[in-house]
């Protein structure tokens, strides 16, 4: 069976990018326009991995991802760190002065927000996808109308770059992480992070409990997030990253945060990606 790679957008967005830093060039893409539909093709088979947008150093947290990734019991198998860059396109020959409307995800628009400042004749429109406006320029020759994506989706579809790194802060990161429905067979040699998530009894010193456990097993803690748990008021799920140097102190502190939590489970144990 060939290896499907689901991801977020089409060719030519960030997720493309990373489906190809990751697994190489020569890869299966399955293009989802929303993060649900990318994680029912990992759950009817249509796709066998996935890459899924986890955290931004701007916008923070992407919370229903967190959720889909636990909800549906998927594997985390591996993560990558992803510089932004946001360009504006649109057909060639045409200046920002030609372009009346520019059309893009709402995160992008965004974080581009103040370069737009500058050309209030320029209407903003919220679309589904970077890459995906893009490639509907192009094979609509939609003239007037520009894309803010990735420099590799001028590429793909013959579009030109208008105007080069117009976010607002320059140093934006994205984590990517990899999915899937089975577990991965990550060789030990290979793991030094782990994502973990469980739930505690609303008393006074177990979270704190919990992260001195990890500190004495010579965890580093690179994330901590809370998820309000449906139907339950007023009690929370902890999703925490941790890396390692050594496993055995990882089994160590799993051993003991399964003994002292409540609904702990491992969503992945993977290599760190940041290099």
């Amino acid at each position: 069976m060939n290896t499907i790679i689901a991801i977020q957008g089409a060719e030519g967005s960030n997720h493309y990018k990373v489906a190809r830093d990751f697994y190489g060039d020569n890869i299966q893409l399955k293009e989802c326009m929303s993060f649900d539909a990318l994680v029912e093709s990992l759950l009817n088979n249509s796709a066998n991995l996935g890459i899924m947008a986890l955290e931004n150093t701007i916008a923070g947290s992407i919370i229903p991802n967190y959720a889909l990734i636990d909800k549906h019991n998927l594997h985390i198998t591996g993560e990558e760190y992803l510089n932004i860059h946001h360009h504006l396109m649109g057909l060639k020959g045409q200046k920002i002065n030609d372009i009346k409307e520019v059309w893009s995800h709402p995160m992008a628009l965004l974080q581009c927000k103040e370069f737009f400042k500058k050309y209030p004749h320029i209407k903003l429109v919220e679309d589904v996808d970077t890459a995906e406006v893009a490639k509907r320029i192009f094979k609509e020759n939609l003239k007037g109308i520009a894309a803010i994506a990735p420099k590799i989706a001028a590429e793909i579809f013959n579009l030109e770059v208008i105007e080069d790194e117009i976010q607002t802060i320059k140093d934006n990161a994205t984590r990517f992480v990899m999915v899937q429905t089975d577990a991965p067979n990550n060789g030990i040699d290979q793991i030094n992070k782990a994502s973990i998530k469980f739930q505690l009894n609303h008393k006074r010193g177990s979270l704190a409990a919990i992260l001195n456990v990890l500190s004495d097993c010579k965890m580093n803690l690179t994330k901590i997030q809370s998820l309000p748990v449906i139907e339950m008021p007023w009690k929370y799920s902890f999703f925490v990253d941790v890396t390692f140097d050594d496993y055995k102190d990882y089994q160590k502190a799993k051993a003991i945060i399964e003994l002292m939590a409540e609904e702990f489970k491992i969503l992945g144990t993977y290599k760190n990606g940041r290099k």
